[in-house]
């Protein structure tokens, strides 16, 4: 497939191979410490964006940017060649297109990149994007395994770039407000937090696609990239919503969707890192192309209370938010406080008392700002240098418990964790295992975890 750029693939790879030739690991870029100089866009300049992984949540990020007259897209990154060439045609008088993303850290007309693609992907991009001095917007989940999470912050730490991790909900008023409640403490104590989202796959799931050629027009094997090469699935390749079903691609629906609904308790309720995490689940019942879990249920301890997450593939009956018996997607937080309950979802919440507890207590005025986007505060903040509301030294309180919870699924156990030293404790071979292994070429950047 031709490279819509001045450099051949070939050349590139020749290029790769000198770098390796003086100690970098192959195929990715120098992840040193002195990434290579960029232009700052002062308060007054366009930003030069561009797009890795081109399916319907990138281009909606990037659409959320381009609207805005201080943004020119230059650069868009896809494996597939039609996803690609769409946003190239949509942006045709600045975009170039590419399908190897190293090659487009390289345009030097680059300020930023949003990466979307699936989620075994993240750490490694939004790494080499850090290290070639481009701030970053990516996509949830953050990663897939506690050292990518570590290794991703201190990326951005090192090279000083601007980050934000795609929890779009964290914008919305409605989680404004529940903050502003639950910081009046009329709730009283909470002992427990229920977070939960849920579907009715049922018992096909995604189902089986028919065992066709790899498409000309897809790098199938760069889709995998450090992921596990398995035969080309044209559901793995159709969205989020079918590749989903891949644990090496995507961790499942609890990476999935846990990034928007526990963010809200620990914004809430400032939560730290959990010290214990426990998980149970497995694939019960569905039987489809696919590998995940069908119920993932999770339990972290905190210092002072208790967090449980529920995944259901197989049910999609949503407590107070049941609503219309059809199924669908369904999901919520429940805080449980001496004097009452809150219970919300995206765009709602409502409080249910302990008797007469919560009498004469009223709701607080509105106090935390509105949003003016979640793409325009990263696009604000690319400017001012300061880091937004959902950036990875915020977020890896999100990401990290979710990590875990897969890393407890996947072991069968309880894990502890000490949040000072971000450690798991007392379980080497749990250790071992929150840093991955890559499929070769590729390499985990272990030089990030010091």
């Amino acid at each position: 497939m031709k490279l819509e750029h001045s450099t051949s693939r070939r050349e590139f790879i020749q290029k790769t191979a000198t770098l390796t030739a003086i100690g970098f690991a192959a195929p990715q870029l120098a992840l040193g410490d002195n990434p290579q100089p960029r232009r700052r866009p002062s308060p007054n300049s366009r930003i030069h964006v561009g797009l890795i992984g081109c399916g319907g949540m990138g281009r909606a990020n990037l659409h959320a940017c381009a609207k805005h007259a201080d943004v020119v897209v230059t650069a868009a990154c896809d494996v597939q060649a039609p996803r690609r060439d769409a946003v190239v045609a949509g942006f045709k008088d600045t975009c170039k297109g590419y399908t190897d993303y190293r090659e487009m850290l390289q345009q030097p007309d680059l300020d930023a990149v949003i990466i979307a693609t699936p989620p075994h992907w993240h750490c490694l991009q939004a790494i080499e994007a850090c290290a070639a001095g481009k701030d970053i917007y990516l996509q949830k989940p953050m990663t897939l395994h506690l050292g990518e999470s570590l290794a991703v912050r201190n990326a951005v730490k090192r090279h000083g770039v601007i980050s934000q991790i795609g929890t779009q909900i964290h914008a919305s008023e409605n989680y404004r407000r529940v903050v502003e409640y639950l910081r009046t403490g009329n709730l009283g104590a909470i002992g427990t937090v229920r977070t939960f989202n849920v579907m009715n796959q049922g018992p096909r799931g995604i189902g089986f696609a028919p065992r066709v050629p790899q498409p000309a027009d897809i790098d199938w094997e760069l889709w995998c990239g450090p992921g596990p090469l398995m035969p080309y699935n044209p559901l793995a390749v159709q969205g989020a919503g079918t590749h989903s079903s891949w644990m090496a691609y995507s961790g499942g629906w609890t990476p999935g969707m846990a990034p928007h609904i526990i963010d809200l308790p620990i914004w809430g309720l400032d939560l730290g890192y959990p010290q214990e995490i426990s998980a149970s689940g497995g694939r019960f019942i569905i039987h489809d192309d696919g590998d995940i879990y069908d119920n993932h249920e999770v339990l972290w301890r905190y210092p002072k209370m208790t967090m449980t997450w529920m995944t259901s593939l197989t049910n999609s009956y949503g407590f107070d938010f049941e609503g219309d018996p059809k199924p669908q997607r369904r999901l919520g937080v429940y805080f449980h406080g001496v004097n009452g309950t809150l219970y919300a979802d995206y765009d709602r919440f409502n409080i249910v008392p302990e008797g007469d507890a919560l009498k004469g207590k009223p709701a607080p005025a509105a106090s935390i700002p509105p949003s003016p986007g979640h793409e325009r505060e990263w696009l604000d903040c690319i400017k001012s240098r300061r880091q937004p509301d959902c950036s990875v030294f915020y977020h890896t309180r999100v990401d990290v418990p979710i990590v875990l919870s897969l890393l407890s699924l996947q072991l069968g156990r309880s894990l502890r964790f000490d949040p000072v030293r971000e450690a798991i404790v007392g379980d080497s071979e749990a250790a071992r295992l929150a840093v991955p292994v890559y499929r070769a070429p590729w390499k985990f950047p272990k030089q990030y975890l010091a």
